[in-house]
């Protein structure tokens, strides 16, 4: 008998069950959610984290934890695939979208936070086994650990090509847009380096919660007792929410007598309702008005003045929604489920009208970071016949006189100048109006007449305005 075969066999090690890591199992299944189901984070990741309070599987700092996992990993996904595509031998669209959705997870812990390294990776492994199983779990481990041998900066250098080579392909990596949003973007902008990577990085930060007082109902100064409220910049009605501020837990929110909306959809809406009109100034139309954060808004100042809005909503359970959001309004209004470009009430019946189209929602990818890894530039395309049917609808409906609002929570150039010179074109009873004034305050609006907000220069979404009135 040899030596060799005379030495005692080491035991194998007794098989030890995964840690479940409740926190990282949720941010899993939510990633899970947007990616199989086409789910928005902001829609899938609240009633996770209720369910997850319900258990007693959280506390605050858990649920806090578990959003930025979430969150930043959807921001940060095209930086983060370009990394891991450099640690795997195959293309990443041959890895399993569940693997590739724990390495993104565990490349944000790495590159994105303050988790050290080794509690990054084991964290990740052990996320991999409970959902992946021990086999997947080891290519997550030896990927990882690849990842972890540069911080971010080191791999942005070996990854992102030199911006003075492919300027557009450098930022779409470093800034985790995809190239066609970064060009669309920085065409809109206009200007040099520095302003696009302004507002690519405030694309890529976390929105604050901001509230309106709706007017008649609540103000600013009651909203301003609550903890961490502080004024809003710009919006008379407005106050923002430091970071952990849970708009639910506000008694005029839960009442209806306040609601969640960006600062810039408040200055559109209250732009549109100063705008001189001449004559009566009595009927207001909202005529895309889901899910009804402007309508409501409207509705309340038109309310002060003894006007009428009618709200339409072309799709029945977004009406709902517009229903829910106007209801306790002081004044008069009514909302409908109808078609704007096939609208049922008269042509020239209204002094005021908004409408804020269906668009790409480039505007608000600090709200839905996972909307630009959806979007394609042929969506431009299809928007385009609605977003004309729309205005021309809108200036149809005006009286002579009247003032028509044409919106779009989307700065690219196709979906706002072009659509208002492509219809104004033929429509010679019309002239714009200079919607700066009607925005007081709030600076770097441009040569107008029309206005376009930005992230990183108003902290707002990137909401357009042109202000039309029909004159003939």
């Amino acid at each position: 008998m040899s030596e060799q075969s005379r030495r005692p066999r080491k035991p194998a090690k007794p098989y030890r069950r995964p840690q479940k890591d409740p926190v990282r199992i949720l941010a899993f299944e939510a990633l899970r959610a947007v990616d199989e189901r086409d789910a928005y984070a902001n829609l899938v990741l609240p009633p996770l984290l209720r369910k997850a309070r319900e258990k007693g599987d959280f506390d605050g700092r858990d649920a806090a934890l578990a959003t930025e996992l979430v969150y930043g990993t959807l921001r940060r996904q095209g930086t983060y695939d370009a990394v891991i595509a450099a640690c795997v031998d195959r293309p990443l669209r041959e890895v399993d979208p569940p693997v590739l959705d724990v390495l993104s997870l565990g490349a944000h812990q790495l590159l994105g936070t303050r988790i050290p390294t080794h509690a990054a990776v084991s964290a990740s492994v052990e996320l991999a086994r409970v959902v992946l199983g021990d086999g997947r779990a080891k290519f997550v481990n030896a990927v990882l650990r690849k990842v972890a041998q540069n911080d971010l900066d080191g791999w942005l250098e070996k990854v992102a090509p030199p911006y003075d080579e492919d300027p557009e392909d450098h930022l779409a990596v470093v800034h985790s847009h995809p190239r066609w949003v970064v060009s669309a973007l920085w065409d809109s902008l206009g200007g040099g380096r520095a302003g696009i990577e302004d507002l690519l990085e405030a694309d890529n930060e976390r929105p604050e919660v901001t509230l309106v007082a709706r007017p008649g109902r609540a103000t600013a100064e009651e909203l301003l007792r609550e903890e961490a409220a502080v004024p809003g910049r710009w919006s008379p009605y407005a106050v923002r929410l430091a970071e952990g501020g849970e708009p639910g837990a506000v008694e005029a929110v839960r009442e209806g007598r306040a609601g969640v909306q960006d600062e810039g959809s408040q200055l559109v809406a209250l732009a549109l309702a100063n705008a001189p009109v001449e004559g009566s100034d009595t009927k207001w139309l909202d005529g895309c008005a889901g899910p009804g954060g402007k309508a409501a808004l409207l509705a309340a100042l038109a309310a002060e003045r003894g006007a009428t809005l009618l709200a339409s909503e072309k799709q029945p359970h977004r009406a709902g929604l517009v229903a829910k959001a106007l209801a306790g309004n002081l004044g008069p209004y009514q909302v409908i489920a109808a078609d704007g470009t096939r609208p049922p009430w008269r042509p020239g019946t209204f002094d005021r009208v908004l409408m804020d189209v269906p668009c790409t929602g480039l505007g608000a990818l600090r709200r839905r970071p996972e909307a630009r890894w959806r979007r394609r530039p042929e969506d431009l395309e299809n928007f385009a016949p609605l977003q004309r049917a729309l205005l021309r609808t809108a200036l149809d409906s005006v009286r002579v006189g009247g003032i028509v609002g044409y919106a779009t929570c989307s700065p690219h150039l196709a979906e706002t100048r072009a659509v208002v010179a492509d219809v104004l074109k033929q429509r010679r009873e019309t002239e714009l109006v200079d919607a700066r004034p009607l925005l007081p305050g709030v600076p770097m609006l441009g040569d107008g007449p029309d206005v376009q907000l930005w992230p990183h220069l108003h902290g707002t979404d990137a909401m357009y305005l042109a202000l039309i009135r029909r004159t003939g």
